[in-house]
């Protein structure tokens, strides 16, 4: 027996995943993430530009430094290697030969364009994560102004830190073994720092944050994403192609490209984060509307077509004659009959009066919730009964999340309403 419960847990927990991955690419193309991620990649190409110019005008004063210091030497040879400004050259981002010191077009541009980013990646957590709330005024313009520090201290930090490994490497003060450790501590740190910076995004930017744990999960597996993007993406784009096409643009547009993936990988992440919060909510939503809701097909069905899972989490059964909802009580739980038919009774002087009765696929008690009001009614089992047992909060997701439900069960509140009525006069 509890090797059938083992299997019925670890298939309840693929539907979880199957169905969370299906919600999170409806609704990733349902919000059109494809054009938000190229409106960001755009954005990110202009804050980038300026930032790799200040760091090769760095790189030219270190330069002049490493003349006289073998310590400006390492850290020079640090930059190079760990943000590859050759590389950045070859693709003409930045040029060959540039200035010593950075203009205020340069630094103008920057603050201008990472407020676009900003509110690029805003724009698209505003959809991600609908809410109605808005953000302060003075953060929203003030944000820029603390995220390029920032993002220069974080550089500073990854190169620096580079810089110390490779001179204790070219000192052989640490040995081989030690050396490759330290190297590899150094690839955990850049990991870190990028999985921080994301969690920081997808834990913040959200007016609702999500859940901690959740956050720090989607969190790690986009920095995988962004690693396995990283490595593969020569394979598959060469430059070399684009500069054939484009002439001396071929590098930026080369760069734009893979901006933009990198995006939409970050924004399907982000609606998979939003999406294992609201899997509940869409599988119900499936069920209560009997495989009718919006885009509702083969693989819909096939996804959504177990109710296995949610009966293990919300589902109660009863037995005959079992009171569902008592009149007069204040509690709040909705319920939607999964199998078998409850009977509808009021107290109606002395007696008890029966008013109707409600079978498969009916969703009722959501009238105390709406109406902030005390049961109207008891609902008692009429043989064997199996019951979704929902709470408050997830009557009021569902609502939120599903207009179709939403008039339903409106219409189903009225309808019954109208039956008691003309029950209780007859």
């Amino acid at each position: 027996m509890s090797v059938i419960r083992l299997q019925e847990a670890q298939q309840n927990r693929l539907d979880w995943l199957a169905q969370t991955a299906y919600t999170a690419w409806r609704l990733f193309v349902k919000n059109e993430l494809s054009n938000h991620a190229a409106a960001t990649a755009f954005y990110f190409l202009l804050s980038a530009a300026p930032l790799v110019l200040l760091l090769t005008y760095g790189a030219q004063y270190l330069a002049q430094l490493a003349e006289t210091s073998s310590a400006a030497s390492l850290l020079l040879a640090a930059l190079y290697d760990q943000f590859q400004l050759d590389r950045l050259a070859h693709l003409g981002v930045i040029p060959q030969k540039t200035a010593v010191a950075a203009g205020g077009v340069g630094l103008l541009t920057l603050l201008l364009s990472s407020r676009g980013l900003i509110k690029a990646l805003q724009s698209a957590f505003r959809v991600i994560f609908p809410d109605d709330a808005k953000r302060n005024f003075v953060f929203n313009w003030t944000l820029p102004l603390i995220i390029i520090p920032a993002a220069f201290a974080l550089l500073g930090f990854s190169a620096a830190v580079q810089a110390v490994i490779n001179f204790l490497a070219e000192m052989e003060l640490l040995g081989t073994g030690r050396t490759f450790l330290f190297k590899n501590l150094n690839l955990l740190l850049g990991t870190g720092l990028i999985w921080g910076l994301l969690y920081l995004i997808l834990r913040r930017m959200p007016l609702r944050h999500p859940p901690v744990l959740e956050t720090f999960i989607i969190s790690g597996l986009a920095t995988l994403t962004f690693g396995l993007l990283y490595s593969g993406f020569g394979h598959f784009f060469h430059v070399e192609k684009y500069q054939a096409v484009y002439g001396a643009l071929g590098g930026v547009v080369f760069i734009l490209i893979g901006a933009f993936i990198a995006f939409m990988a970050f924004y399907f992440w982000a609606q998979f984060l939003y999406a294992l919060t609201k899997v509940d909510v869409a599988a119900l939503e499936k069920l209560f509307l009997g495989g009718a809701g919006e885009g509702s097909g083969k693989l819909e069905t096939l996804v959504f077509g177990r109710a296995n899972r949610l009966l293990a989490k919300y589902g109660k059964n009863f037995a005959d004659a079992d009171t569902l909802i008592r009149e007069g009580d204040d509690s709040r739980d909705a319920f939607f009959l999964y199998a078998g038919k409850v009977g509808l009774f009021k107290q109606i002087g002395d007696g008890e009066k029966r008013l109707g009765e409600l079978g498969e696929g009916e969703l009722f008690g959501e009238m105390a919730y709406l109406l902030n009001e005390h049961r109207t009614a008891t609902v008692r089992a009429e043989g064997e009964v199996t019951a979704l047992v929902l709470p408050p909060e997830m009557l009021e997701e569902l609502m939120r999340y599903s207009a179709p439900l939403g008039r339903r069960i409106i219409g189903g509140l009225a309808g019954r309403l109208m039956r008691m009525n003309q029950a209780a006069k007859g």
